[in-house]
């Protein structure tokens, strides 16, 4: 990740953790939120829908969620399947194999920590049926919770034609993600993750905040030549949270 990327979020928590300054960013998009005060500290083109990479996971991430809360047959210790089709997904992975029984406490992680995109594929397969039909729940969802300039293709963020969302949206979703599953969100902070000592290089948590003395604990990065680099990230500091995307 570009050191000039890492420092100018690390340097949006700073800011905006201790004073409400004025601050100038060269991101193409940005929006920063203190969540006590529900007051928007910082907006550039937020509403603008732009490619989101490995951040649009986080959307994947709240549909289990969800299902995990609401339906009693799904639960952290639910089993999924692996298709040929999650085994053939490029990009970052948790080397996942055609056959695998990965448990949703497992994907969870597989997604936070090596945004895995073979374990997207995996859930949305698990919980549609079909990728395509997981996305348009994916879009569908994401509309009821007011997320309006956000439109999903796949589970993974991989790049594709009308697959967007906006730097606010994200942000709302951040929040939902925070508030509504505490006990969920903690996985984010988890820095290091393999599944049966697979993907030995790709252990690590790519949130480089997670290891500043800064109070950042979430949420997902994300990278594509398309995109750019993204951030969406969050940091409590005393009893105010601030969340942040760029």
């Amino acid at each position: 990740m570009a050191r000039s990327f890492l420092l100018f979020a690390a340097a949006l928590i700073w800011t905006y953790g201790t004073a409400n300054a004025a601050f100038e960013t060269r991101a193409t998009a940005a929006w920063v939120y203190d969540v006590g005060t529900q007051t928007v500290l910082l907006e550039k083109n937020a509403d603008t829908p732009l490619p989101p990479a490995s951040m649009s996971k986080l959307m994947t991430l709240n549909m289990l969620f969800e299902a995990i809360r609401e339906n009693p047959a799904v639960s952290l210790d639910t089993v999924f399947s692996v298709s040929a089709r999650s085994q053939a997904m490029g990009g970052s992975t948790m080397m996942l194999q055609q056959g695998d029984r990965p448990t949703a406490e497992d994907l969870i992680k597989g997604v936070i920590v090596q945004s895995g995109n073979d374990a997207t594929v995996a859930i949305a397969e698990g919980l549609a049926g079909t990728e395509d039909a997981f996305a348009r729940l994916m879009t569908e969802r994401a509309r009821n919770l007011g997320m309006n300039n956000s439109t999903f293709v796949n589970a993974s963020g991989w790049p594709a034609t009308g697959h967007r969302m906006s730097m606010r949206d994200l942000g709302i979703l951040s929040e939902r993600l925070i508030t509504e599953f505490p006990d969920f969100y903690t996985f984010f902070k988890m820095t290091e993750y393999h599944f049966e000592g697979r993907a030995p290089s790709n252990r690590f948590n790519r949130n480089p905040l997670l290891d500043l003395d800064i109070g950042a604990d979430g949420l997902k990065t994300g990278h594509t030549q398309e995109a750019g680099f993204g951030l969406a990230g969050s940091a409590l500091q005393g009893d105010r949270r601030v969340i942040f995307i760029i």
